[in-house]
């Protein structure tokens, strides 16, 4: 496999979460990268990279989550990433979650928008990440909490 390009799945909700998931998008230069959000529209920002979307869901749409999960763990059975990057909320957690199970390498990024206190999002799939930041050294914690690496985004 020398000189094949690793393959990344990026995986955030819309809005502010998606635009510092793109922020993030020249640390993927040497990569394959298969973009996954919540809005088709988004699809002409990531240029002749792969792109999904998957619902929308929150805490409060426990169907809708479930086929957030259902869609998410297809997406993983397809793509088969080497890495899984997100920045937040429901997709991106179970981008984390169902990477980790199939053996991906996963990296969640805290919002920066998060200052005083890490991410509902962020907190459940901490656990699930080999890298979990968050971008305010206030909310850096114990070993198994969120580390502090400047703000990257």
């Amino acid at each position: 496999m020398k000189g094949q390009r690793k393959l990344i799945l990026a995986a955030s909700s819309g809005g502010g979460h998606w635009i510092e998931l793109l922020r993030l998008t020249p640390a993927f230069r040497d990569c394959s990268v298969a973009y996954v959000t919540v809005n088709k529209s988004y699809g002409h920002m990531v240029g002749d990279s792969a792109f999904y979307t998957v619902n929308d869901a929150t805490r409060w749409n426990p169907f809708g989550l479930l086929l957030l999960a259902a869609r998410m763990f297809l997406l993983m059975l397809t793509i088969r990433p080497e890495i899984v990057v997100s920045t937040g909320a429901a997709p991106g957690y179970f981008a984390v979650r169902f990477g980790r199970l199939f053996g991906a390498r996963t990296v969640w990024v805290d919002s920066l928008a998060n200052v005083t206190e890490v991410s509902r999002a962020g907190r459940m799939a901490g656990r699930y990440c080999d890298l979990w930041l968050t971008q305010w050294p206030g909310l850096a914690s114990s070993p198994a909490g969120p580390r502090y690496a400047g703000q990257v985004i």
